[in-house]
């Protein structure tokens, strides 16, 4: 008699497994046909999105060179400020981009200059103090310093390629496309979020999150200037720091994309030399 409900149980038990598995396949193609178009839906609006941050390299590498003046005034939580003047040069390209800052004012820090050149595969970003006479090269670990006391950070002042991040698409509207993005490799960030002005594909606004989705800062452009055909860049961007209530302006002065910056300009001698 056991033995007979021990095969007994063994029947009932393969009689409802079978009973499953002829369930499953019945249900598992609708399933799958109602759950693909989500997919498929979520893996073109992810292209879409990729799309437009490759639009707005484009239209940036339109510009090959460009010089200009730039105002740093620093805000801490007390509202004083501190300011600074840097002259600019950058190149650019469809494999390489080069940015070379050097500080005019005021007296203790005229001469510092920051190189940064990204090939496309690997970025390199080199300071130069005149009052120690050397040049540092900033590791990974210094990514997430301050930048000269600012509320830019040398990872913010890096190249933005878009082989650097995954991306979704969160809103698409009339006033700004919304592309939520996360770096590959080492990052400060845990995602960030990009607004892209429609028609000029134009930074509007940039806002940093940490692991707990928290906004820790914001990065704001104002007063977008047409460079070229294409290209479109504010005069104004303003960091603001969320968590230490203080904030840092960059304005753009006297832009001149019409004259060529030799090469030696972007290399530790024109770090060195300086204006």
């Amino acid at each position: 008699m056991k033995d007979w409900n021990f095969i007994s149980k063994k029947a009932v038990v393969r009689f409802h497994r079978q009973k499953q598995i002829r369930f499953m396949k019945k249900i598992l193609p609708v399933t799958i046909l109602l759950i693909l178009p989500s997919l498929l839906l979520a893996q073109e609006s992810d292209t879409r999105a990729r799309q437009i941050f490759e639009e707005v390299d484009q239209r940036r590498n339109s510009v090959t060179y460009e010089e200009s003046e730039l105002q740093m005034v620093i805000y801490n939580s007390n509202g004083d400020t501190r300011k600074r003047k840097i002259k600019s040069y950058s190149y650019n390209d469809a494999e390489t981009s080069k940015s070379l800052l050097i500080f005019s004012e005021p007296a203790n820090v005229r001469g510092t200059g920051f190189l940064t050149v990204n090939d496309g595969e690997n970025e390199v970003q080199k300071l130069y103090l005149p009052a120690l006479g050397r040049i540092q090269i900033i590791s990974a670990s210094e990514k997430s310093d301050r930048f000269m006391g600012s509320d830019f950070t040398y990872e913010d002042l890096g190249a933005q390629d878009p082989d650097d991040y995954t991306f979704r698409m969160e809103a698409e509207t009339d006033t700004a496309f919304v592309l939520d993005a996360i770096k590959q490799g080492n990052s400060q960030y845990d995602h960030v979020k990009f607004y892209i002005k429609p028609e000029k594909y134009a930074l509007l606004k940039v806002e940093y999150f940490n692991g707990t989705n928290e906004m820790i800062k914001k990065l704001v452009a104002d007063n977008l200037e047409k460079l070229n055909d294409q290209l479109w860049k504010p005069q104004t961007m303003t960091m603001y720091d969320l968590k230490n209530d203080r904030k840092t302006t960059l304005r753009w002065e006297n832009r001149n994309t019409d004259q060529t910056i030799p090469q030696w300009r972007f290399t530790e001698r024109g770090l060195r030399r300086g204006l």
